[in-house]
């Protein structure tokens, strides 16, 4: 299970591109040119098509977050698991940005599990489109 999470980095020597295009490189020796058409597709879907040459030193929160997110679903996972949103997204309102992105990008994703702590339980709409596991 993909886990989205501070303590799960992106490669440091790697463009966010690259970084998600690795994936399918890797799993399933998809060449260079495929891999990252994917990843362009999923960056152009989450609206950060402008983060796609950057490395990680030089993104801000969000685009981070939305770098680790597409590097899980450009497999199609079963589940992916968004580990304490708010340490990840700190100057973000975070439960309507995490609705309108896990939506834009709902073709691509099977379920989205957020784990959060159960006070922050209220920020989410209900009912909740993706499960919130309370900690």
């Amino acid at each position: 299970m993909p886990l989205i999470s501070v303590e799960m980095p992106l490669r440091a020597n790697l463009s966010v591109l690259d970084n998600i295009a690795l994936i399918p490189q890797y799993r399933h020796n998809l060449h260079y040119d495929a891999a990252s058409a994917l990843a362009w597709k999923l960056l152009l879907l989450a609206g950060q098509d402008g983060a796609a040459l950057k490395r990680d030193p030089q993104l801000n929160h969000v685009e981070r977050f939305v770098a680790k997110l597409l590097r899980a679903a450009i497999e199609h996972p079963p589940i992916i698991l968004i580990d304490r949103p708010a340490l990840l997204l700190p100057d973000t309102h975070y439960p309507p940005f995490l609705s309108d992105l896990l939506e834009r990008l709902s073709d691509h994703l099977n379920d989205c599990w957020i784990l959060d702590y159960r006070w922050n339980e209220p920020l989410y709409p209900s009912p909740l489109p993706h499960p919130l596991a309370p900690r």
